[in-house]
Parts: structure tokens; sequence; C-alpha cells
């Protein structure tokens, strides 16, 4: 078995990329979930909270697709290593200012740090990988970044407790340095491909395709639900009386069914057990379901709910990014999986934004509602597109 651009890599040379993986995830929630006591006035503190979690968001947003082209043009390697040191950087930051205006230039740094070694890790992966088991390998980074997304809060908040958000930005500065370091000696080089002239009209052509279009819908749609199963899940559990420790035993059933799907989910494909469009189908339906489950009141709700949530953007997930490789030419990579990380983002921002925005007008259950509805009715439509087209097909 041979990678489709004849490189390949050692399980040795993959583990600095799922620990980037890892570094990006556990930034994220790590900060995000425990700046919540940054000021002692509520609602300067309620506009703090917002302005620095879309700090980190918005610069993703804006420079993933960019970071991506460059990985294509000058080699992930360089750039996963410059982002590193970056986010280690930004993370030393505050820890050096200690103040609130560099909590903002901090968090934007680190944002606009991941954006640049987020996307290139996911190049390498698929660079590094034989096309075989381009399945198992992003179904273990995916298994790292959940790990990440899942001990955030967690470890975070135990840091912030026992030395405040200072002491969480020097553990994100030591993580990023170490990894960094890490991945400079034990990932190898991968030169850039050699690549035909790509216009703006070229890559919109390309974006819009089905190929790439529908895996990256539903990592989109996975990154919602996902995103809005951790913020308002807690919200159904307590509204049935559950309390903190049990509510976060509800996130946790969702990430650890995500964590643990994806490697599996991987493997089969593989294995040619699964197919990517079987797979990812089925995620969806999954997904809906527990959208769907978590409008029913009680504790049992909360629980199944989480639990076909995580599940389903499990499989999403390895899966979603394996069929874009596959659709990819290799040298394209970066920029795929620098728009791909996009549209994942905007998901992660659209998912509670239409909740809420249902929620506040009517009731919680109604939002989860209404984002069912919308997963629904796109998997409708994607399959309807492909049973019509065989027989478009036929005709001609």
């Amino acid at each position: 078995m041979t990678p489709r651009d004849g490189t390949g890599a050692s399980r040795g040379q993959m583990w600095p990329l799922y620990a980037a993986g890892f570094t990006t995830a556990f930034g994220a929630h790590g900060i995000a979930a425990n700046l919540g006591g940054f000021s002692d006035d509520a609602v300067t503190s309620l506009l703090v909270l917002g302005g620095l979690l879309a700090l980190y968001d918005g610069a993703e947003v804006v420079l993933k697709p960019i970071f991506g082209t460059l990985a294509d043009r000058v080699g992930a390697r360089p750039v996963l290593l410059g982002g590193l040191v970056a986010f280690a950087a930004a993370s030393l930051l505050y820890v050096i200012a200690d103040s609130p205006g560099w909590l903002w230039a901090a968090r934007l740094g680190q944002g606009a740090a991941a954006s640049a070694f987020s996307p290139s890790a996911s190049a390498l992966v698929a660079r590094l990988s034989p096309a075989a088991t381009h399945g198992r390998a992003f179904g273990s980074y995916g298994f790292f970044k959940s790990i990440g997304y899942t001990l955030g809060p967690l470890l975070g908040g135990v840091l912030v407790w026992a030395g405040g958000l200072r002491l969480l930005f020097v553990v994100l500065a030591v993580l990023g340095a170490v990894v960094a370091v890490w991945a400079a000696f034990a990932v190898p080089a991968v030169p850039p491909l050699p690549k035909t002239r790509q216009t703006v009209l070229d890559l919109a052509r390309r974006l819009v395709e089905p190929s790439f279009l529908g895996p990256a819908a539903a990592l989109a749609a996975a990154t919602a639900a996902l995103s809005v199963g951790v913020g308002f899940l807690p919200v159904s559990g307590a509204a049935a009386g559950l309390g903190t420790v049990a509510t976060g035993a509800a996130v946790s059933v969702l990430a650890a069914c995500a964590a643990l799907v994806q490697p599996a989910a991987g493997r089969a494909l593989d294995a040619g057990r699964l197919t990517t469009r079987a797979g990812i189908t089925v995620g969806l339906l999954l997904t809906v379901a527990g959208l769907g489950i978590a409008t029913l009141p009680g504790p049992a709700g909360v629980l199944a709910a989480a639990a076909l949530i995580g599940a389903g953007t499990g499989l999403i997930t390895p899966l979603g990014f394996a069929a874009l490789v596959a659709a990819t030419p290799a040298e394209r990579l970066g920029q795929t999986m620098g728009a791909a990380e996009l549209g994942r983002e905007l998901g992660d921002a659209g998912g509670p934004l239409l909740v809420a925005a249902v929620a506040t007008v009517a009731t919680l259950a109604l939002g989860y509602a209404a984002l069912a509805a919308l997963l629904a009715v796109g998997t409708a439509l994607t399959l309807l597109r492909r049973a019509r087209r065989p027989a478009l097909d036929s005709e001609t």
C-alpha cells in the first residue's frame, strides 16, 4: 500500500499530528469554558465573554482557507510548525502581560495560529497516510481532537481553580511548544507538489462540486449538532432537575461517543465494511434522531440525545474527511482542508445561533427541532439528488 503521492510515514510520525489536533481542540474549549469569571461586572462579563469567544472563532473563519492554500504552496510542515510556535507565543503573551487588554491580543493570536496548524495537520495526515488507511488515520485524528474537546473544560477548570487563567495559558504555551518541537523532529518534510495554475473561478467551481460540497456540508452539520449538544443539553438537563454533575456527565457521554466511534468508523471504511456515502447518511440520521429526542422532557431524553448526537457526529467526521481527500488532488489538499474547516467553523457558530434564536421566541425544544428539521431536509435533498443521478446517467 502506498500513498496517493508516493510519500509514507510510520506511526511515530503521525503522533505529533494527532497531538496538534488535540492542541487546537483543548485550546479552544479549555479557555472558552473558563472565561465566565473574567470580570466582576455582570454586563461587562457577558460582553467580554462574547467578544473573546468570537475572536478565536472569527480568526479561524477568516484565516483557515488562506493558511490551507499557503500549505499547498510552501509545504504543510512549515505552516504546521509556524502555527504551533505562534500558538505558544500568543499564549505566553498573556502569561507575561497578565492584563485584560493583552488577553484579547492573546486570544486573537491563538485563533490565528490554530488557523495555520489545524488545516496543515489535516493535510499532512492525508499526505503521510496510505490511501487504504485514510479512514483509520482520520479516525485517530478525530479521536484525539475529541479528547481535547472533552478535557478542555474539565482540565481547564482545574487549572483556573489552582492558579487562575494565567496558569491555563502557561500550560497552553508549554503544550504548543512541546508539540512544535516534537513535530520538528518526527514529522518528515513533505514538499509541495507541482500544480497547474488555478483561477478564482476554478476554485469556485471545485468548491461547489458535489464531491466537495456534500462531505463539507455534512461536516458542518455534525459540528453544528455537536456544538448545540455541548452548549444546550446542560440547559435541558437542569430543566429536567439534573444537578451539575449529572449534566456534565451527559456532555461527557456525547464527547465519549464521538471519540470512540471515530476510530471504529475509520477502520470499517478501510476494511470495506462501510462506504463514505452510507456512513455519512447514517451519521446524519443518528444526529437528527438525537436532536429530535432532545425535545423530549426528562433525564432519559437528555442522555439518549447525547449518545445519538455523539455517535452520529463520530461517524460523519472521519468519513467526511476521507471523502474529501479521495476527491481532491494531492497538490490541493491544504486548500480543501482549509475550506472544509471553514465550513465546520460556520456550523460551530450557526448551529447554536439558530437554536438560541428559536428558543428565544419559542422554547428550547423547538430550537432543537428547528436544527433537526434543517439537517433532515438537507439529508433528504442529498439522497434525492443521488437517486436521480443514476437515472439521468442512464438516459444519456
